[in-house]
């Protein structure tokens, strides 16, 4: 053993949705929005003067933030915006997350938490979704170092009221509640409208789906003054460069273009009315879907096997190897197109089982 290797700090990491190589697959495991940015965002690029790049950019990301504040109606001093939502999340853990008490999550989540959780040295406690995943408010209800949870949930997709989220929040006032909204805009009533009535809850968007830009990283947060301003001394700890030109910049235009976004959140929806429909008629079963994907499991045909034999087809979907969740695929939202060719390929392999 090197001398200094017991220095290191272990973690056992994150592990993302494959991204193949190969263009020709049928990509529906981590949960992109299928259609294109806003006409508005390849314009932006376009433009972009090249000259620009040699400077730093906006440290606070100005810009963009005043976009958003004006989407939202919020002060500048409202938003944070970081690295795609994973690095507004990570900083929220930093800034927020740093009592002896562990911190609230669901068992069944997005599987960054404990990671950062181990990252960070943060106590935690998982608390068990009910056999329909849904979460038992009840259990939130003890001391505890904060709370996060996404809504929808990740992987199951299921969404969750907006009286069970203020429910929770009003029995955990002395600490900091954070709401991953990632996949809201598929969705319900977002937490955002109680930030002004609760100075304590942080909600954490992200332009990866809805806004069809998971390959610029933009995320945000949106809560209090006082909570903003505490990530942003944490940023600015570490690296104060962290959003880069042409994201800000394309971002804003993602922003503004209304009447694209409204339009392609619905286009999703009507595909994946239908394709609930599809897979009931195929026998599948699943929690009612609130994102732009849907948790499937089949009470006859095993969720690995159909893993296995859709990615022979060039065909990916999410496969989690982990207990409760282990017989169940998570199936992005894609096309119509791409739909009907994931649901020809599971027709034929359910007819030839091996």
């Amino acid at each position: 053993m090197k001398p200094w290797s017991d220095k290191l700090r272990k973690v056992v990491p994150y592990t993302p949705g494959e991204q193949p190589v190969n263009t020709e697959i049928i990509k529906l495991n981590t949960n992109e929005n299928p259609y294109p940015p806003a006409p508005g965002v390849k314009k932006a690029l376009n433009s972009l003067d090249d000259r620009r790049l040699r400077l730093y950019p906006d440290t606070t990301a100005k810009p963009l933030v005043d976009a958003l504040a004006a989407y939202y109606h919020l002060g500048q001093d409202q938003i944070f915006t970081g690295v795609g939502s994973d690095d507004v999340l990570a900083i929220a853990f930093m800034t927020f997350f740093n009592s002896d008490k562990p911190i609230f999550f669901p068992d069944i989540t997005y599987s960054f938490y404990p990671v950062w959780t181990d990252l960070f040295r943060i106590p935690y406690e998982t608390k068990a979704l009910d056999d329909n995943f849904k979460i038992i408010k009840e259990d939130y209800y003890e001391n505890n170092g904060g709370v996060i949870f996404p809504n929808p949930n990740a992987p199951t997709s299921y969404y969750e009221e907006i009286s069970l989220v203020e429910d929770i929040i009003c029995h955990n006032r002395n600490v900091i509640v954070i709401i991953d909204e990632a996949y809201i805009d598929y969705s319900g009533e977002s937490a955002l409208k109680l930030i002004d009535k609760y100075d304590n809850l942080l909600v954490v968007q992200t332009f990866s789906k809805s806004r069809s830009m998971a390959g610029m990283r933009i995320g945000y947060a949106m809560g209090n003054k006082e909570l903003i301003k505490a990530m942003n001394d944490v940023k600015f700890s570490y690296n104060s460069y962290t959003m880069n030109l042409p994201s800000i910049e394309s971002g804003i235009e993602a922003v503004n273009d209304e009447a694209y976004f409204k339009h392609n959140i619905d286009k999703i929806l009507k595909t994946r009315t239908s394709t609930v429909a599809q897979l009931s008629q195929l026998g599948f079963e699943f929690p009612e879907p609130g994102g732009n994907f849907v948790f499937a499991t089949h009470p006859e045909h095993r969720a690995k096997e159909l893993f296995v034999a859709l990615r022979e087809k060039n065909i990916y979907v999410r496969y989690f190897d982990m207990p409760r969740i282990d017989d169940y695929l998570r199936i992005t939202i894609g096309t119509d197109k791409e739909m009907k060719i994931l649901m020809d390929a599971i027709k034929e392999i359910c007819s030839n089982p091996t």
